[in-house]
């Protein structure tokens, strides 16, 4: 995996625990929701590039 996954992982991971619990921090979560889905697209218009 690339640091680029690892992050969007990472950060959908810590998403979802916001989620489930009921003690989150705000609009942090949200914000790492947007973080997420918008590395997610650039990975996906720059595409698969060769190493």
């Amino acid at each position: 995996m690339d640091l680029l996954t690892t992050i969007v992982v990472i950060l959908l991971i810590l998403w979802l625990l916001g989620v489930v619990s009921s003690n989150t921090i705000g609009g942090l979560i949200y914000v790492l929701l947007i973080v997420a889905i918008v590395l997610i697209l650039v990975r996906i218009i720059r595409g698969r590039q060769p190493v």
